[in-house]
């Protein structure tokens, strides 16, 4: 299976085994007693945090005359890690939330999935195709980022 075929595979399959879990209301149980323990909440959160931030890396690769020369190697990291997500999502909550969180992990599905159905996948060779797709899976990080950030301020603001 060529790689392409490997992250839409994978990433689909995650995607799919958290929205079954969650709509068939399978629980973990062992996992989920943990995530109602504060201090577990909180580092798992930091996790994924990281894990958001740590996304942000492929961009600096681009845009820095030092860095380019990595930017293949970051795309394939940043590709592995966007499709893994559903686990570190499904480690830190099982559920979705409500509110301004289920918001945030609607996007982030959406966002995973855009990603997962990439440029490899749509190959197409048209230049606006690529700025969309491009400006969306951008423009929905930065509003990931904001709202885990906003997360973080309310969880730390309310304790």
């Amino acid at each position: 299976m060529k790689k392409t075929g490997s992250f839409v595979l994978i990433g689909s399959i995650l995607f799919l085994a958290y929205i079954l879990q969650y709509i068939l209301n399978i629980r973990w149980t062992i996992l989920y007693d943990l995530q109602l323990n504060e201090n577990y909440k909180r580092w798992s959160g930091a996790f994924v945090s990281a894990f958001i931030l740590f996304q942000w890396i492929l961009t600096f690769t681009r845009i820095s005359k030092k860095l380019r020369m990595y930017a293949i190697q970051f795309t394939y990291i940043h590709k592995w890690i966007g499709i893994l997500s559903p686990i570190f999502f499904y480690l830190h909550a099982m559920e979705f939330g409500y509110g301004y969180l289920a918001l945030l992990s609607y996007i982030f599905f959406i966002n995973m999935i855009l990603g997962t159905i990439n440029l490899d996948i749509i190959k197409s060779t048209k230049n606006w195709i690529f700025q969309s797709w491009m400006i969306t899976h951008v423009a929905l990080s930065f509003f990931i980022t904001f709202l885990v950030l906003f997360h973080i301020g309310v969880v730390f603001y309310y304790k």
